[in-house]
């Protein structure tokens, strides 16, 4: 069977990397979901947004919150290269719901502190 590989970084740290089966993404034009033998690509991710891969293991999949950033494809290998990138597993819920509710509180239209802020708590499996 044909897999990815897929590394998920931040200028931090190494956040993901392994075989997959399959890679969403959320572009600034749109959901893009990447299987083996993909076109190349070369994308912008959607600020605050949420990467879904699903390991070739078989493993649970992997949600991850992404704040700006890049993705490219190229022949089976998937890098998603962003500012700031939080595994759900990671996200400190309550943490998550004050940063939203303070971003609600700043008012005004959709901004990036409440798209990251929900995009942390889908990530982590919480409703926003």
């Amino acid at each position: 069977m044909a897999t990815l590989k897929v590394g998920l970084v931040s200028p931090e740290r190494e956040v993901w990397s392994g075989e997959a089966k399959l890679v969403v993404a959320q572009t600034i034009e749109g959901q893009l979901g990447i299987l083996p033998g993909h076109a190349p690509v070369l994308g912008v991710l959607l600020d605050g947004s949420v990467v879904t891969i699903e390991p070739a293991d078989g493993s649970e999949k992997v949600h991850a919150m992404v704040g700006s950033g890049f993705f490219s494809i190229a022949g089976d290998e998937v890098s998603v290269l962003a500012e700031q990138a939080e595994l759900g597993a990671e996200v400190d819920v309550d943490e998550a719901r004050q940063a939203l509710a303070d971003a609600l509180a700043a008012g005004g239209p959709d901004t990036t502190a409440e798209r990251r802020a929900r995009a942390r708590l889908t990530a982590a499996g919480v409703a926003a």
